[in-house]
């Protein structure tokens, strides 16, 4: 290609199309049109250019104005209250829903690791002094001692803002380091573990389990849930590096990696919930069914929320993506 000759032949519709770009006033029908066609000829300049004869000054022009044009030809899109309702009622549980069969299984064995944990150290009196001296474990653990007074040590508002910080965090450190194969997500999971059975197993060998799971059923049903979606989704992002399916591994990871994204916003808005129980029904005056009942009936609505509506989105075809129209092109590839 003779640079100088193409040049020549086509800059007075590049001067064009820029003229029209800095335009202030509408463009009527006709220039819109022309707008369009100058465009599209345009991108095609740049791509013989950028194949046959790379110029970087030309090239950078001309990527500027085709990028230029690209925004006025096709809009800024802006979110609206469409774009939330269908993120709550469909692309956020249809996400959940797909990655049950991970989360479900994290859910199950990580409390059973609890269990285990919390079994052990209660029965084992050298575990224990290994946590704490005898002191110090009969101050956690008598009536209004520090297990207690944790849940009002703060105003509700301010702990329940903390409490929601902190579980938005561990949550969002799943979904990011789930990508390193889940390791670091394991890791995460078994600290969360190792204090739930820290406390299990001190309250129960001073025989004050029913005080214990009164304070930690209430808001623990639905904040470990959020934990256990976010650690099975991260675990299943890492799992994508090793088994893409039938996709590439690029496609497979940009496709799961923005499901896991939007999982990130909706398990805040979950933390969110069960943060301000823990901040103002956990440490109330209510009797503990009531404050069980309160969290068991918050732990049921979520999952109704996810087996109802996000199933009835998967079947409909979501799987907790963005929007088909908001997704970069792809080039369809060979079977």
């Amino acid at each position: 290609m003779d640079l100088d000759v193409f040049v020549s032949a086509h800059r007075a519709e590049w001067d064009r199309l820029d003229a029209l770009l800095r335009r202030r006033r509408r463009l009527t029908g006709a220039e819109t049109d022309e707008l369009v066609a100058l465009y599209q000829r345009t991108a095609t300049h740049l791509s013989l250019i950028q194949s046959s004869a790379p110029d970087p000054q030309l090239t950078g022009r001309l990527s500027q104005l085709v990028a230029r044009a690209r925004s006025v030809v096709t809009g800024t899109r802006r979110a609206s209250w469409r774009d939330v309702t269908r993120f709550l009622t469909q692309q956020f549980p249809a996400a959940v829903y797909r990655a049950r069969h991970w989360w479900v299984p994290v859910a199950l064995v990580s409390t059973a690791v609890a269990a285990l944990l919390g079994w052990w150290i209660g029965t084992h009196p050298e575990v224990q002094s290994t946590i704490a001296a005898p002191g110090e474990l009969r101050e956690l653990t008598r009536p209004g001692g520090q297990y207690e007074t944790y849940y009002s040590s703060n105003p509700a508002a301010s702990f329940a803002a903390q409490v929601w910080a902190n579980n938005a965090w561990a949550a969002a450190l799943c979904l990011i380091l789930g990508v390193f194969l889940g390791l670091p997500v394991i890791w995460i999971l078994f600290q969360n573990m190792l204090n739930l059975g820290v406390g299990f197993g001190l309250m129960s060998s001073a025989g004050r389990l029913d005080t214990f799971l009164g304070l930690v059923l209430p808001h623990g049903l639905l904040e470990l849930t959020a934990v256990f979606v976010a650690a099975g989704t991260g675990m299943r992002l890492g799992w994508t590096l090793v088994d893409p399916g039938p996709r590439t591994r690029r496609i497979a990871l940009a496709e799961e990696g923005r499901a896991a994204i939007g999982m990130a916003v909706g398990l805040a808005l979950v933390l969110f919930v069960s943060g301000a129980v823990e901040g103002f029904v956990t440490p109330s005056g209510l009797p503990t069914w009531a404050r069980i009942t309160i969290g068991v009936v918050a732990e049921l609505a979520f999952l109704a929320y996810v087996y109802v509506l996000g199933g009835r989105a998967v079947r409909a075809g979501d799987t907790g993506d963005v929007a088909a129209a908001e997704r970069s092109a792809t080039v369809p590839t060979a079977a």
